[in-house]
């Protein structure tokens, strides 16, 4: 039987590595054991993939979107939903907010969509042949203008930001460096725009056009030669820098809130030995980005990182419709789920900038704070939803329980949360008025119903559930 150590270090795992769990999932995940779970969530191709029938079936504009504003993000969080491999969905995100691309300029939900399918298929391989996926998507090729990149004249966007962005980090390259890869990517272009009437959008698809290739001799980065795109990208993941700048990347995504992107320059990792570990395992492993996951996860430095990250806006949605139930189905107000997220801040398909967003404290403001507590105070308050039931059930079976036993058992099962003293004790001073939780006549049931209901309510309210 797992002590409640082993439950806290899954429940840990399980926010950063997937999106939460229930605690009767905890409990099996335990027994099972932490090493044994990591391998598990690293061999996803063993899952069964998402099943979108019900989803194509029921709202059948889910599948081409085109333009229809707002409908590419019901898909997305579908397949968050209802994923039985977590951890790749995560790494889903989790390049979606490094090649940040949007619908604000691509103007094409179904291109932006067909990237995010790429990072599920690529998200756990080579981060190099990810970099080579990324230059040749459309989406990407119009977001930052590389369709009007042509030999003899340059259009420096791509190459700026893959180096800026995408691999090294500013201070890493200079502008001679920044031209020169830009040479390198003219003739990555997609083929021709067709009009959206009367059919609505057309697919786009990369088309690399010889006659528009700058195919003089190019130097970048101390190398000389004749370099075509792929030629770029392979001496970029040779430089130190790039292993430093996507192991930063990693641990401000699963381990702890990392300074802005734009400070990294100036300011220092939270734990340079951390980021040495991940560096270390990028270059030993070719960049395998399952591989550099395995170290990260096994890490001490992981395990010890409880409660250090704040929730993504995605985070807290799914992991909140995830942790209720009853949603796995595509009802009707699928299409308002999918935007919860960007009325918190974080619109996923449409970043704000190339830069994607910034994370960390800046998730919190006094809308987006409001916003969050109001979506998952009204879902876990929601006695009807099965995994509120679940957690009732296990009340039930404790038997009478005084207040602090009752604030107890509601803050181990929503997390395990572990709070200072005086918040815990101002949940049992709120709990005491009523007396012990008894079950005992239907009468004391239904007032036990509604207690459990207002103090769960209580719990997602506070600035601790904020954290991962």
């Amino acid at each position: 039987m797992p002590n409640k150590e082993d439950i806290a270090l899954m429940a840990h795992l399980m926010r950063r590595a997937g999106f939460g769990a229930t605690y009767d999932e905890l409990e099996i995940l335990a027994e099972r054991g932490y090493d044994a779970t990591v391998e598990e969530l690293l061999q996803p191709e063993v899952q069964e993939p998402v099943d979108r029938y019900d989803l194509l079936r029921y709202h059948p504009w889910s599948w081409k979107p085109g333009t229809i504003q707002g409908t590419g993000h019901a898909t997305w969080l579908f397949d968050m939903v209802n994923t039985r491999a977590p951890l790749l969905e995560k790494m889903t995100v989790f390049w979606h907010g490094i090649f940040a691309t949007g619908v604000s300029k691509v103007d094409h939900w179904d291109e932006i969509v067909d990237m995010v399918d790429m990072f599920r298929d690529k998200g756990l391989g080579s981060y190099k042949e990810m970099l080579i996926e990324v230059a040749k998507s459309p989406a990407m090729l119009y977001w930052l203008d590389n369709n009007e990149n042509h030999a003899g004249a340059p259009n420096e966007n791509w190459g700026r930001e893959l180096l800026e962005l995408f691999s090294m980090g500013v201070g890493n390259y200079t502008e001679k460096d920044v031209y020169e890869c830009s040479r390198a990517f003219t003739g990555w272009t997609i083929t021709p725009k067709l009009p959206r009437f009367p059919m609505g959008r057309f697919d786009w698809s990369f088309e690399y056009r010889e006659e528009d290739h700058d195919g003089d001799e190019k130097s970048f980065l101390g190398n000389r030669g004749n370099f075509n795109g792929e030629d770029i990208i392979d001496i970029i993941c040779r430089q130190p820098a790039t292993a430093r700048f996507m192991a930063r990347h990693l641990y401000n995504f699963f381990v702890a809130d990392e300074a802005q992107v734009p400070a990294w320059q100036t300011v220092p990792p939270r734990d340079p030995e951390a980021i040495q570990v991940l560096v270390d395992a990028f270059v030993a492993n070719d960049y395998d980005m399952r591989e550099v996951l395995r170290v990260l996860f096994n890490s001490d430095f992981f395990k010890e990182a409880r409660f250090s990250r704040i929730k993504s806006p995605v985070e807290v949605v799914v992991n909140t419709l995830r942790f209720v139930g009853g949603h796995e189905f595509p009802a009707p107000g699928i299409g308002n789920l999918g935007r919860q997220t960007g009325y918190m801040g974080q619109e996923v398909l449409n970043p704000p900038s190339v830069e994607g967003w910034h994370t960390g404290r800046e998730w919190i403001n006094s809308g987006s704070l409001m916003r969050r507590i109001n979506f998952v105070a009204d879902l876990v308050g929601d006695v009807n939803l099965p995994g509120v039931q679940a957690i009732l059930g296990r009340l039930r079976g404790a038997g009478e329980m005084p207040p602090d036993g009752f604030v107890d058992m509601c803050l181990e099962q929503m997390g395990p949360l572990d709070l200072d003293t005086q918040t815990r004790q101002e949940l049992i001073d709120h709990a005491a008025p009523d007396g012990n939780l008894s079950w005992d006549t239907p009468t004391q049931a239904d007032l036990s119903t509604q207690r459990v209901s207002e103090m769960l309510q209580l719990i997602v309210s506070l600035r601790d559930f904020q954290y991962a």
